[in-house]
């Protein structure tokens, strides 16, 4: 009678495991089914070739396809208003230059061509598309220059012996917020789209860095280390209202509207290392969304704001990850041994 007892408990034991283990696993289906997955394309930067080559994949990392696939390195991708388009840096020429191709990776064409040695870089289309503007060391010092998308005239907008650079278009297309050290610290200016009426925006002795206009127009973020460290502010895109949205005593930089311009992104190593974090545009609710012990990094809003890409290194080295904007559904879409880096949501 023992033995049978015995048996008997250990068989309702087993039948118990087996029914939790059943929930357990149909939990973990019902999660997978659930998963949100981006439904749009993302490019990225990645130098799994061994040089650095612009690529592009669905929302959930499928189907990554080197678009620019050459022997030299290309960067910097940013797509055009309508998503047909991809500027882009490429070094092929033997310096970096800026080149457009079609948004699957055809008709690469060079847009703006410096001389051996000297660089043009870092381009960013007007919000109607019909212009490109980027900054380029072709003078002799780095000015901000702009030109039509098939590279025909190239103006150059800033002609001072300072470094103009970080420039972000104005929603309205008729502004360019850009950075400068023309004062002696590095400050914010704005000026019209054809180089007229420069604005200092930004008067403090420590440096501005890093102009960010909100969706609206109305409001620029930008990063300060007037209070001893790196605090993300907003001001009006007058210059008026500035206002330290982060103030405590660690590294805040880096920030990003989200579409609706409800919201900003940012990094911060309040927490001993880069997190990325969101709060509300008067500084409120800082949440940090990555929350792990490495490093995370370049905050990008999808453009229905629901999500989130950025870079991470906790598994060894740079991959592309996304995210839900409140930071749950973290997954990984790159996943290789090598680096990804730079994501950039086509529109």
């Amino acid at each position: 009678m023992k033995i049978k007892a015995n048996a008997s408990f250990l068989i309702s034991v087993f039948l118990i495991l087996w029914a939790f283990q059943a929930c357990v696993d149909s939990g973990t289906e019902s999660e997978d089914k659930e998963i949100d997955h981006y439904q749009g394309k993302i490019a990225f930067v990645s130098n799994r070739d061994g040089n650095e080559e612009i690529y592009i994949m669905n929302g959930d990392g499928s189907n990554q396809i080197n678009l620019t696939n050459n022997d030299e390195n290309d960067s910097y991708p940013v797509f055009s208003p309508d998503g047909s388009k991809i500027a882009f840096v490429s070094e092929r020429d033997g310096n970096r230059e800026i080149y457009i191709m079609n948004g699957d990776g055809s008709e690469q064409t060079f847009l703006a061509n410096s001389p051996l040695w000297f660089w043009d870089t870092d381009p960013d289309f007007s919000p109607d598309g019909s212009k490109i503007a980027f900054y380029s060391q072709i003078d002799g010092n780095i000015d901000i220059y702009i030109m039509n998308t098939d590279g025909s005239e190239q103006t150059r907008l800033t002609n001072n012996p300072a470094i103009d650079f970080n420039l972000d278009f104005l929603p309205d297309g008729l502004k360019i917020a850009f950075q400068t050290d023309r004062d002696g610290a590095e400050d914010i200016y704005i000026m019209n789209v054809d180089g007229s009426e420069k604005t200092r925006l930004t008067t403090h002795q420590a440096n501005d860095w890093h102009p960010v206009c909100s969706p609206a127009g109305s409001k620029i973020a930008f990063q300060s280390e007037r209070d001893g460290n790196y605090e993300i502010y907003i001001m009006n895109a007058d210059g008026n209202d500035q206002t330290n949205l982060t103030n405590n005593s660690a590294l805040d930089h880096i920030s990003v509207f989200s579409p609706d311009g409800s919201k900003i992104a940012f990094i911060s190593d309040r927490d001993g290392n880069e997190e990325i974090y969101i709060m509300n545009t008067n500084g409120s609710h800082q949440i940090n969304l990555t929350n792990n012990h490495e490093s995370d990094s370049y905050p990008v809003f999808s453009p229905d704001g629901s999500k989130i890409a950025y870079v991470s290194n906790r598994n060894g080295n740079d991959e592309i990850y996304i995210m839900n904007t409140d930071g749950s559904n973290k997954i990984n879409l790159t996943n290789n041994g090598e680096s990804d880096s730079y994501p950039v949501f086509q529109p």
